[in-house]
């Protein structure tokens, strides 16, 4: 019987999504979760592939708008729910769906396109590199400490409901995503799913809660976290779960720090999906004892390489003919010409000598300035044509703060 790729009804919706969950191990999530993410997923954007009626696999595109290196923020197609069942394997389905997916991005002007990987080597042939890191700790409280830098005392800090909060808390989110880049601002929907805490997935822990930052009534930061009680004995030996952290300022962001160290019949705080340049790695007393661990985080691929190039801006002034390879996207293979700097970035193509030559999925990961074309070059994904071009186009790639992806997606 012939596989048919078509769109996601609205009736079908739960016999995807049901099917979504098997392929990812098969523990069915709340009631509450699933209307979340039907609540972020447009059906226009959503596939599935039908075996008779059987879907024997999914491919959702989410429209994100993402920050890059300038602060812009740039339409993205978030490749998300992708599985294809084990039954049908080695069929060619997946190159099916991400060519499905990819030329509609294509087609609804979207020059970049991301995802989060479950097994990493899979992407890598559809030109997918990794964009952005993300760093984990677990911090031991009996014997880390909290340096804080001054006015870190002048902080009032109180805890509330992070849905009493949200308002408050998206403001300042939205504020700080044009300086990071990686960054999605928050589209309909997805205030809500994160802030989604259903007793059934808490794993133990107890409900969120909310911390706020401020001074003068001004509101310089937040952390939701949770407790996960335990004792060993008599001995308390509870763990914080921090959930989200942002601050706009260093004394907000170390006064919270603290504070979550020292919650009382607690031993330990995990913090999970950190920038790789978080500030905790220079304000804990003892990183050796707080298990920092990084981690591939977020893929990201050029749709559309003049688009994505012209989109950013660069830390110093570049001028580079790059001949990109790119065998899925056909459209973006040739020469072309990147000239920009602090100001703004223009590309096109052009019939010069390159100066660099690399692959769709070296110019993805270097995309966000979180990964180094020298480092790219050192591996052997980047080559250099014209002496000197290497340096000068990895000085302008770069940029002062890494690449995060706050939430999955």
């Amino acid at each position: 019987m012939t596989i048919a790729l078509r769109r996601v009804a609205e009736h079908e919706w739960d016999t995807v999504y049901e099917a979504v969950s098997w392929a990812f191990g098969g523990l069915f999530e709340p009631a509450a979760e699933r209307a979340a993410w039907r609540g972020v997923t447009d059906l226009e954007r959503a596939f599935a592939l039908w075996d008779g009626d059987a879907v024997v696999g999914s491919f959702t595109s989410l429209p994100f708008r993402l920050s890059v290196p300038g602060g812009a923020l740039v339409p993205t197609a978030g490749v998300s729910m992708v599985h294809v069942a084990s039954t049908h394997r080695r069929q060619g389905l997946l190159r099916r769906m991400m060519r499905h997916g990819l030329d509609r991005a294509r087609e609804a002007g979207e020059p970049l396109a991301v995802l989060t990987a479950s097994e990493p080597a899979i992407y890598g042939r559809f030109g997918f590199g990794v964009a952005a890191y993300a760093l984990q700790a677990e911090i031991d409280t009996a014997r880390v400490g909290v340096r804080v830098p001054p006015g870190a005392d002048d902080v009032r800090l109180s805890v509330t409901s992070p849905h009493e909060a949200a308002p408050r808390c998206e403001e300042l989110y939205t504020r700080l995503v044009p300086t990071r880049p990686g960054m999605p601002a928050r589209q309909p929907g997805w205030t809500e799913k994160i802030l989604l805490d259903p007793p059934e997935s808490r794993g133990g822990a107890s409900a969120t809660r909310c911390l706020l930052a401020e001074r003068d009534g001004e509101l310089l930061g937040y952390a939701r976290y949770a407790l996960r009680p335990r004792w060993t004995a008599t001995v308390p030996d509870g763990t914080v779960i921090v959930r989200d952290l942002d601050a706009v300022e260093p004394a907000a962001y170390a006064a919270m720090l603290r504070f979550l160290t020292r919650i009382d019949l607690t031993s330990r705080v995990q913090l999970g999906m950190r920038p790789v340049d978080d500030p905790l790695v220079h304000l804990l007393t003892d990183v050796r004892r707080s298990e920092l661990r990084t981690l591939d985080r977020l893929y990201a691929r050029p749709v559309d390489v003049a688009a994505a190039l012209a989109a950013r801006t660069y830390a110093a002034d570049v001028d580079v003919v790059l001949d990109v390879t790119d065998g899925f996207c056909g459209w973006n293979e040739g020469r072309w010409r990147l000239s920009g700097g602090p100001g703004g970035a223009r590309c096109e193509r052009t019939s010069d000598p390159a100066d660099l030559a690399l692959p769709a999925g070296a110019l993805g990961a270097a995309y966000l300035g979180g990964t180094s074309l020298a480092a790219l070059a050192a591996a052997g994904l980047v080559r250099e044509v014209r002496a000197g071009a290497l340096a000068a186009a990895a000085t302008a790639f770069a940029w002062p703060v890494a690449p995060w992806l706050p939430h999955g997606f």
